[in-house]
């Protein structure tokens, strides 16, 4: 394989729900220290997911070489199929005897808030997988959500081995110590997270040095911080919103393949936010799909 894209996360299956109404009509903020709520649903789907799975479904859609280092569950077949069938590599996943992938379970409200519980199954298993036990080393490294344990480990072999590497510390924040956050961040070329995800971690270190900062912002686009300045993203416009989960992986997909390609950060910004575009327009997060020359007309209508 030439130099191609890493990804360490989350190999899941995602139970998808859908609450026609609005959590906060539901919660009453004067007993969250006693909530006992049943939310009934609309819709329930399960789909093939986690971090890892998907960002490398959209890094193999964009033509960028992928592989993913992870551990899953004896059910993982099916998935195994589907994303060798899209162009990633799959050589590198582990499977676990006696046990199951990890499945992550979604709720989501009319107003696009999620609900989510996660269930991790062989995804314990990640810490003591290795980067360097790898038969040829990867020119960029992925290090999404997982095993806290196994995103430090992923971030000092990158950091030893001298390699490149995005670190999205997405729904592992409060499991995270600070410390753990500081080894991560200190030589990531790339720190991502949505608008509430980099404002705890700003709360919580106080100050964050990084080359390259970006803060998604859901409908309201994106912003990338450099030492040069700030870059505002304006959201690509989608046709329809389907469901909302899986975007911000699309958008980490997107951006990577643009900026791998050596594309100035404000171009990287607009191909992350349309291929979030294609992944709201579905129901799940890698059922989506489209061709390059898709992709390139889809920006065109929405940037010029």
């Amino acid at each position: 394989m030439k130099s191609y894209v890493l990804v360490t996360g989350s190999l899941a299956y995602d139970v998808i729900m859908d609450f026609p109404g609005k959590f906060s009509d539901h919660i009453d903020p004067t007993k969250i220290h006693i909530l006992n709520l049943s939310f009934l649903v609309d819709t329930l789907k399960k789909q093939q997911g986690g971090t890892a799975g998907n960002i490398s479904y959209n890094l193999a859609l964009l033509e960028i070489p992928v592989s993913i280092l992870g551990s899953v569950g004896e059910d993982f077949d099916e998935y195994h199929r589907f994303l060798q069938k899209a162009g990633v590599d799959v050589s590198s996943i582990k499977v676990i005897k006696n046990e199951q992938t990890s499945q992550a379970f979604i709720t989501t409200d009319k107003a696009d808030n999620q609900i989510t519980s996660f269930y991790p199954g062989s995804m314990k298993n990640n810490a003591s997988l290795k980067i360097a036990d790898l038969l040829q080393k990867p020119g960029f490294v992925v290090i999404s959500p997982n095993d806290p344990k196994a995103m430090v480990n992923f971030a000092l072999e990158c950091q030893k081995l001298n390699i490149p590497y995005m670190f999205d510390p997405g729904m592992q924040l409060p499991r995270l110590t600070d410390q753990d956050l500081i080894t991560g961040i200190k030589e990531a070329k790339i720190l991502i997270g949505n608008d509430y995800e980099i404002g705890m971690i700003k709360k919580r270190l106080k100050k964050i040095e990084v080359e390259i900062l970006i803060t998604t912002l859901g409908e309201k686009g994106s912003e990338i911080l450099t030492k040069k300045g700030l870059i505002r993203i304006q959201a690509a416009r989608p046709k329809s919103v389907i469901d909302p989960t899986g975007a911000g992986d699309a958008y980490r997909a997107g951006f990577l393949s643009g900026y791998l390609q050596g594309l100035d950060l404000n171009e990287c910004g607009q191909m992350g936010s349309i291929a979030a575009c294609y992944s709201v327009e579905k129901y799940g997060t890698t059922t989506h799909s489209f061709t390059i020359a898709e992709f390139k007309q889809r920006y065109q209508e929405n940037y010029g």
